[in-house]
């Protein structure tokens, strides 16, 4: 192994022990945690080397640098999840590429990611996060929370197919532990409520937490964490 390839084990283990450790303090199962490592502005170099260590989820959040590393993974083990803003033109990328879209905030993008998926093939399905902008702060994306279970019940009553909706997502707010930590809870009870409301069995997913605030989240009920620096390093550029 080279020195950077070490670097990468050490801070993936360091990362899986933490998500551990964090779980067992909030009696949960480690296993229901999924680690989505965010490869974005990364290296081919550097997803293939923490891939060849076990980790099969990443994360990107711009289409045309997701597309320098997806093509030269063939292996269905490797899961891709779209977790940046997406404008609906765009759309029509993602079929055959990503597995998981943590971004809805739209009608619009629903609709577009709909026949983008039904063109491309109607057998596959793409998972579909709504994402909340919980804390309303003007620098993020996503609906406020009082606007998902109208959006929900649209789209469902759409019937869109080739989406599934499995859950929510959110960003923390940065610095502020009380906030973060009241933000996530906020974000659980919204996607235990639309669950029982919706009676949708798979609506299960809580896609919440990063480098600096994933056991918060583990603590508040996350089911994915998508963790940059912590698992590749500070970023050199």
């Amino acid at each position: 192994m080279t020195e950077e390839e070490n670097n990468l084990a050490d801070n993936l283990s360091r990362v899986r022990q933490g998500i551990q450790q964090c779980a067992v303090k909030a009696g949960r199962e480690p296993e229901e945690i999924r680690l989505i490592a965010v490869s974005k502005t990364r290296s081919l170099a550097e997803v293939k080397a923490v891939s060849a260590l076990g980790q099969n989820c990443f994360g990107e959040n711009t289409i045309q640098d997701a597309m320098t590393k997806i093509p030269y993974f063939n292996n269905k083990k490797v899961e891709w999840h779209f977790i940046g803003h997406l404008q609906s033109k765009k759309a029509g990328k993602l079929p055959g590429y990503f597995q998981w879209i943590h971004s809805v905030d739209s009608i619009k993008l629903a609709q577009k990611l709909s026949s983008a998926m039904q063109n491309y093939t109607k057998n596959s399905v793409l998972k579909c996060l709504i994402q909340v902008n919980v804390s309303a702060e003007v620098s993020k994306f996503g609906l406020m929370p009082a606007e998902i279970k109208p959006f929900l019940h649209n789209v469902l009553e759409l019937q869109l197919p080739c989406l599934a909706w499995r859950g929510l997502m959110t960003i923390g707010v940065k610095g502020d532990e009380q906030q973060t930590r009241s933000a996530f809870a906020r974000l659980r009870e919204l996607q235990q409520s639309c669950k029982e409301e919706f009676a949708l069995d798979d609506f299960n997913q809580l896609s919440m937490g990063m480098s600096n605030d994933y056991c918060l989240a583990i603590e508040e009920g996350a089911t994915m964490v998508r963790v940059g620096t912590s698992v590749f390093g500070q970023r050199k550029i």
